[in-house]
């Protein structure tokens, strides 16, 4: 049995498919996290709306410490996100799912780490690759065989927001090797490797970046295109979670990614 965890947004959720599923509020020393946590093709899942059940908690304040830990005293050992992205990247238009390979943090506020405490300690991760190269390949797997257009790399930027990027940003951001830019993966992916939990990052591209897009952005503009890929992603994390394959853990490193350290205590 897969122990899976599913981070998204609002309407990552498929009710056809979560019948049976637990509503339960999970306390973390940082706090309440919902999750809705049940069985789905002999594996464990739970679902984690990452911006809250109402989706109004903006980026630089979600609970991500709360959402990590739950999903870590779960027993979650994979985690599959989903972001909406605006591109930088003129191949990569919305519409397009990019299976994120590599990231730019340029967030401000948001807390990366469990270990800022003397309690604690002091820990510092091998982040040289922030996505589980084992569950990216499985993302690719599904993809593919979904006929959806997809990028089997991409350079994922992440900014504080919560408003949009300047066009001489975006600029930057491109000259830098950014592919992708959105406002949640910086903080999320580095609680999951402390963690230790295999995790990845599906994202789909909503919008062109500041100054490539021929239109002001809008929000309106990014809710209006996700919705209609909705139907897109929910096929996606359903084929994902269907995989008749292994737990990563054996051939990968994120489940001793704090080996040195003593590993991850709750």
């Amino acid at each position: 049995m897969r122990k899976i965890g599913v981070i998204g947004g609002t309407g990552v959720e498929n009710p056809e498919l979560m019948q049976g599923f637990e509503q339960k509020v999970i306390s973390t020393p940082y706090g309440d996290a919902l999750c809705n946590v049940g069985e789905m093709f002999g594996n464990q899942v739970v679902f984690v709306s990452r911006h809250g059940v109402e989706h109004n908690m903006p980026p630089h304040k979600v609970n991500y410490r709360a959402n990590i830990w739950a999903l870590k005293s779960l027993g979650t050992e994979e985690i599959f996100a989903t972001t909406a992205v605006g591109s930088l990247n003129p191949k990569m238009k919305p519409g397009h799912f990019v299976v994120c390979s590599n990231m730019l943090d340029f967030s401000k506020t948001s807390i990366h780490t469990f270990y800022d405490t003397p309690e604690r300690g002091v820990v510092h991760i091998n982040f040289t690759e922030p996505y589980c190269e084992c569950l990216r390949k499985k993302a690719c797997k599904c993809l593919k065989k979904l006929g959806l257009k997809y990028h089997k790399q991409g350079v994922y930027v992440c900014t504080e927001g919560p408003r949009f990027e300047t066009a001489a940003e975006i600029k930057m951001f491109a000259q830098l090797g950014g592919d992708v830019i959105g406002m949640t993966n910086g903080p999320e992916a580095n609680l999951a490797r402390e963690a230790e939990m295999c995790y990845v990052t599906v994202s789909i591209v909503t919008n062109m970046g500041a100054g490539i897009s021929k239109e002001p952005l809008s929000h309106k503009q990014v809710c209006e295109s996700m919705t209609e890929s909705m139907k897109n992603m929910q096929k996606l994390i359903e084929a994902y979670l269907s995989l008749p394959e292994k737990p990563c853990k054996t051939t990968c490193t994120c489940a001793k990614a704090l080996a040195d350290f003593g590993g991850f205590k709750l």
